[in-house]
């Protein structure tokens, strides 16, 4: 979605009027629904200045398109600046600008493609502006199948106005050399040379280019498990953009740190901010390094599908088995056994290991005693038992047990849900789990609250036969019927006239298996995981009367999640109504962000459904 757009003509009157940073706040507020911070205000008002000097220059085509504001589909970044036409081959081509106000960088030679400068009123670790740049048009090209049809060229470059380059700056050092082939920088002086840049790829204007990236069809992103096999043969299939790039370059520097304390690297991120992406991109760097390093999850799923992606790709399975372990198989491993364990939903962890719970002490405590360097993925916000322990409270406890070198950064990018910060705030919102979130959010998302269970399955239905990436969910409110678990004919849900049986004998691999789209998972099936569409049924443990009610009461007796909870409610009811609560808030958070394009809703408690509806208004 482009914010502003017009010709060159246009842009230099709006900015030679004042008129350009009023424009920009008022698409914003229309397009986007958001309000503009005031610093973001006074950049559009410094930096079109600037670009106005670039863009006047007579070898630039009065009728190229100016684009501001591009937003990446499925996330939430945003292009500063696009100068769109046709080359000198009449090949459609883009010039697309990274815009910054910076006025001081220091070089850092141990970590690929990061810098530090001023950001915030603190010097900051922060990714070189070539290389965002040059990350910022590989997401594009990744998911704008339109950009990749009609082969249109995007150029990437950096434009510093504000920054005063000296001789053996370390803007320009050799190490960023590589990105900077990929993106050149330009620099406070550099009009001319900027200028003549643009006019090389912009010969005449073309206004196909802009429609084609404004409104080419949107595939979603790679996904994990079949990117996977390439990413181990050495393959880079995710472009790691903003933070996500400086956690990854922190990380590997963690692990490749010489000490004789352990190392302990805490990195939270809410739903779809790239947690499972950067932890797989982790384990094949430090593979890279020769270090004896896993995958480790609680959830089966995410693991069994790394499994059956990998044997697929001809890899032997005790090579992959050795990469992919579960929680708790380090309840007898000596100190320092290994030189890394990653931690993917870390929040899952329990405290006993075993099928009968039996074995172990403190799932935490065994991987940091395990590991030289353990890297925790968190979010709060997902656990989902009473059995789940892993806290970024209970990691800090048992850091402090081994006196441990601690770090800790948080992942904000959102990919996921289309890249709507907005929905997942209106999410918690709704949901009561926090009240600060908004009513407005893109509507790029694609969101419906249904009348019955049986529309929201065909609605999935249709999705899925596109690529086999859309799947039924449901919270835990109806048994597993053990007989028939097998059969498709024994449905474990009945709502009304409509039937759908639990996921056929709990298949650790249901979320890419072709037959499971009819079928439905639960919360131990899909978190980890995500899908293109997600249809979501709500059931009796989350009603409305004046407020979000959670009833534990109404979940299935097959249900271990909450087990514990009706002995702990006899003894302390305040204590498990909010165990409780958070549970079942944080289970139903799970399921509706786990859709990458569109979220289908369909609600048992009839206000409930009119809640939504009216608040999506």
């Amino acid at each position: 979605m482009i914010v502003y757009q017009e010709t060159k003509q246009q842009f230099l009157n709006d900015v030679r009027l004042d008129l350009i940073e009023d424009k920009i706040e008022e698409k914003v507020r229309e397009k986007l629904h958001k309000k503009t911070a005031h610093n973001e205000f006074l950049s559009w008002m410094n930096s079109m200045q600037y670009m106005y000097k670039v863009m006047e220059d007579k070898r630039i085509p009065n009728d190229s398109k100016i684009a501001i504001e591009y937003r990446i589909p499925n996330s939430n970044k945003r292009v500063d600046f696009i100068v769109c036409g046709e080359d000198g081959e009449h090949r459609e081509s883009a010039v697309v600008i990274e815009l910054k106000q910076w006025q001081h960088v220091e070089k850092v030679e141990s970590k690929d493609a990061i810098v530090k400068t001023q950001l915030q009123g603190r010097l900051t670790e922060t990714s070189h502006p070539s290389y965002q740049a040059w990350s910022y048009v590989s997401l594009i090209e990744d998911y704008n199948e339109d950009v990749r049809k009609y082969r249109i060229h995007l150029q990437p470059c950096a434009y510093l106005h504000n920054y005063r380059l000296h001789e053996q700056d370390d803007l320009t050092d050799s190490c960023y050399e590589y990105y900077m082939e990929k993106a050149p920088v330009f620099t406070r002086g550099d009009t001319d040379k900027l200028a003549s840049f643009i006019s090389k790829y912009i010969k005449k204007g073309n206004p196909d280019v802009l429609y084609h990236i404004d409104n080419g069809r949107i595939i979603p992103s790679k996904s994990l498990q079949d990117s996977l096999s390439s990413m181990l043969k050495g393959n880079q299939e995710f472009t790691l953009i903003d933070e996500q790039k400086v956690i990854f370059e922190k990380a590997l520097e963690v692990a490749k740190k010489d000490t004789n304390r352990k190392k302990v690297y805490i990195i939270h991120g809410g739903p779809g901010t790239g947690k499972s992406v950067l932890a797989i991109n982790l384990l094949v760097a430090i593979l890279n390094l020769s270090q004896n390093v896993m995958y480790i999850t609680k959830n089966s799923a995410p693991r069994e599908v790394y499994r059956k992606k990998l044997t697929e790709g001809k890899y032997r399975k005790a090579y992959v088995d050795n990469l992919f372990k579960g929680s708790g198989s380090f309840t007898e491993s000596e100190d320092d056994d290994f030189d890394c364990l990653i931690v993917d939903e870390a929040h899952r962890l329990n405290e006993k290991s075993g099928m009968f719970q039996n074995l172990g002490e403190n799932q935490v405590k065994e991987i940091i005693h395990a590991s030289k360097t353990s890297i925790f993925f968190v979010d709060d916000f997902q656990m989902v038992t009473t059995k789940d322990i892993g806290s970024t409270n209970e990691i800090k406890k048992w850091c402090k047990f081994f006196d441990v070198e601690v770090y800790e950064d948080t992942l904000l990018s959102q990919f996921r849900c289309n890249g709507s910060d907005s929905y997942l705030s209106w999410i918690d919102n709704v949901l009561e789990v926090n009240t600060e979130g908004t009513d407005e959010f893109d509507w790029d998302y694609d969101i419906r609250i249904c009348d019955t269970p049986q529309e929201v399955y065909d609605l999935i239905l249709e999705k899925n036969k596109l690529n086999n990436k859309s799947r039924m969910v449901a919270g835990y409110c109806w048994n597993w019927i053990s007989e028939g678990k097998n059969n498709t004919d024994v449905h474990d849900i009945e709502i009304e006239d409509f039937g759908m049986s639990w996921n056929l004998g709990s298949s650790s691999t249901w979320a890419i298996d072709p037959e499971s789209v009819h079928e439905i998972g639960c919360i131990h099936t899909c978190q980890g995981l995500e899908f293109d569409y997600v249809g979501v049924i709500i059931g009796e443990d989350l009603r409305y009367d004046d407020g979000i009610i959670t009833d534990f009461t109404k979940r299935a007796r097959t249900d271990q999640s909450i087990k514990g909870l009706k002995g702990m409610y006899k003894k302390d009811k305040e204590k498990a109504e909010a165990i409780a609560d958070r549970i079942i808030k944080n289970t139903y958070r799970t399921l509706l962000t786990r859709g990458q394009k569109g979220c289908y809703i369909y609600c048992v408690d009839e206000k409930l459904k009119e809640y939504l509806k009216n608040r999506l208004k």
